[in-house]
């Protein structure tokens, strides 16, 4: 069983497949920003220019994963290696970890 639960007028059901009440798909891209500059995050490049900034050092033990650690922390930020698998549970992970420097929003 898959679905989306809808709560609605006091009642909670499941949509099956992810279909809303009208048919349409429930989903809402996310997209990490970069507050100071206001841009957009397209890349693990653009990501990592701005960690390291930040004074993140990347790990290059596992190639399957890009990893960030802060010298006198205990944070370590795991990252798939396609940045096409880069999710919004990857990307608050980042926002906590960077409270000041990003954000994620709705695109």
């Amino acid at each position: 069983m898959s679905g989306v639960w809808v709560f609605k007028n006091g009642v909670v059901r499941l949509v099956e497949n992810g279909a809303a009440a009208g048919g349409e798909a429930v989903r809402r891209r996310k997209a990490l920003v970069h507050t100071p500059s206001g841009q957009v995050v397209r890349s693990y490049a653009e990501l990592e220019s701005e960690l390291r900034a930040l004074g993140w050092e990347r790990y290059y033990e596992d190639p399957a994963l890009y990893q960030f650690h802060k010298r006198g922390s205990l944070d370590l930020i795991s990252l798939p290696a396609d940045f096409a698998r880069f999710s919004s549970v990857h990307m608050y992970d980042i926002v906590i970890k960077n409270r000041d420097s990003f954000r994620v929003v709705d695109v």
